[in-house]
């Protein structure tokens, strides 16, 4: 069964909720204040250039005013970029290395000044400044003069220009997917300083702005009155408490009904005595499961012996795993969705390329393809040092011996692993989780696999001049022509060289008290678009 099929079965079995609306329906009103709860670990700045984890993530999004945007719409409404504060998509130069961006007059700051071109300007100069040390500066290091600024020899990259309404970045080579990258960036008032703890009160210029932040105590967002975008806001604002210590005591208030909503860690959903399927059915009012993009799956090093110059040998260790037994030892079927490739199914360009089992291994064809090809017949396997993941390398390890191949199992804490394989040293198989920055299949197929990422992103050390050559051309493309050409790749990728071992796609669970209306999934619940019952 594909893995389209497998979602709309899920869907099915389950009622997993992927349509939505974002306007006001029956029983529901304007206004009211959200209650949400969330572990200050998770709230670790409301600075857009420092914001990185979940419960921080969600926040700054009902601030965040963009160039370009994702629409306030359910993922399963399909994915595009949308002109917000710029009128346009950019003007793009020739040699594609010049983008101009138009914006539209009238967007204003929670205190009343305009948002001109400066206000975009600064928030990338920030992303650039060292005493911030933003991991955004990996998107903004190919602008003209960022090599300065990142060395500490200027506060702006000369290749920035803000004139009025009109903003100009110059680019040192082309970077096709840079409209995208874009929506990485909110709008900052031209004078926010480069605080190494984060600005966590400034104007904003989206539909709320931050009134009150108390580290580890609580947050309190309003509505930003000048506000007059677009984006769908019904509720006058949100009172948000750091205090739980545990995610029990983020699931536990919102079961009560005495919290709105709040981020926990996708286990926490599926604990034996929570029984949220049983108690509240999925996507009928509280509990919502919605298909993710964070990827899991295991990493072929092709720079050791075993699996170098050896797609025989990668395919079969891809026919030979059993990815349901993986899932149900790691993420539980429910809270995944199986997967043999390597863009999410809600990625633009995704094409279900049916390449590998996914229900059941086919040892049988593993046994072929692996014949003449073990090799060495000796596999190390990297991954992290928990129950769960234990669990499932012993699987892998149990299905790699039917076809003759020995896995030894080393286990690390998670930052050990990160380290040991980024360096791609003295691993065969290692575990791998990605979840993409931005809504582009460059953030995934290149990030993988282009060998200018070797020791970044590309753990596996993929390095093919002919994927290269096929990688750059289709990142090299705009429109429709890009998503095809990244289609095909995806499948071509899996089925002929099988670099890595697609496992699962997790599913975002949700959960919400019986006040909530306006349920939009994206895939985690899109805070600005919420009402209230």
């Amino acid at each position: 069964m594909g893995r389209t099929k497998l979602l709309a079965a899920l869907a099915l079995a389950l009622g997993v909720a992927v349509v939505t609306t974002t306007a006001l329906g029956s029983g529901s009103r304007s206004g009211g204040i959200v209650r949400i709860v969330l572990e200050s670990g998770d709230v670790n700045s409301l600075d857009p250039a420092l914001t990185y984890d979940p419960g921080s993530g969600a926040l700054v999004e009902t601030t965040c005013a963009r160039l370009l945007a994702y629409p306030d719409r359910p993922l399963s409404a399909g994915i595009g970029l949308e002109p917000e504060v710029a009128t346009s998509f950019p003007r793009v130069s020739r040699d594609r290395r010049t983008y101009t961006f138009r914006l539209r007059p009238g967007f204003r700051f929670s205190d009343g000044t305009p948002v001109l071109a400066s206000a975009f300007a600064h928030a990338i100069d920030r992303t650039l400044s060292p005493p911030l040390n933003s991991y955004w500066a990996i998107y903004t290091q190919n602008i003209v003069g960022a090599d300065r600024v990142l060395a500490g020899k200027s506060d702006h990259a000369s290749g920035i220009v803000a004139r009025g309404l009109t903003l100009i970045v110059h680019l040192r080579r082309p970077v096709p997917d840079f409209p995208a990258q874009t929506t990485l960036f909110c709008a900052v008032p031209p004078t926010l300083p480069p605080d190494p703890e984060g600005v966590n009160a400034a104007p904003a210029a989206g539909p709320y702005h931050v009134t009150e932040y108390r580290a580890g105590e609580k947050v309190v967002l309003r509505r930003n009155p000048y506000y007059r975008g677009k984006r769908p806001h019904h509720v006058d604002g949100f009172d948000v408490d750091l205090r739980p210590t545990a995610y029990d005591e983020i699931l536990d208030p919102i079961e009560r009904n005495d919290a709105d909503w709040g981020w926990a860690g996708p286990d926490a959903y599926f604990e034996p005595g929570r029984r949220l399927v049983e108690r509240y059915g999925v996507g009928r009012s509280r509990f919502f499961l919605t298909p993710g993009f964070s990827f899991f799956g295991y990493a072929l090093n092709s720079s050791r012996p075993l699996f170098r110059n050896n797609p025989q040998l990668r395919r079969a260790v891809n026919f030979a795993v059993d990815r349901t037994a993986i899932r149900r030892a790691i993420g539980g079927l429910p809270g995944t969705d199986p997967t043999d490739q390597y863009l999410p199914p809600l990625m633009p360009g995704y094409r279900d390329a049916h390449v590998f089992p996914l229900e059941r291994p086919d040892v049988r064809r593993a046994r072929a393809l692996a014949r003449g090809h073990l090799r060495s017949g000796v596999a190390v396997l990297y991954t992290i040092a928990r129950p769960a993941h234990i669990a499932a390398a012993q699987r892998v390890k149990a299905d790699l011996a039917k076809i003759g191949l020995h896995v030894r199992i080393k286990a690390f804490s998670k930052s050990a692993l990160v380290n040991r394989l980024a360096r791609g040293r003295s691993w065969d198989i290692g575990w791998q989780p990605w979840g993409p920055d931005y809504l582009d299949p460059y953030a995934v197929l290149n990030d993988f696999f282009d060998g200018r990422f070797i020791g970044a992103s590309n753990w596996g050390r993929f390095d093919s001049p002919e994927y290269n050559r096929l990688l750059r051309h289709a990142a090299s493309l705009t429109g429709p022509a890009r998503y095809a050409a990244y289609g095909a790749l995806d499948g071509k990728l899996a089925r002929d060289a099988a670099p890595m071992v697609a496992v699962y796609f997790a599913n975002t669970p949700t959960l919400v008290s019986n006040r909530v209306g306006c349920v939009v999934l994206r895939p985690d619940l899109d805070l600005t678009a919420m009402c209230l019952k």
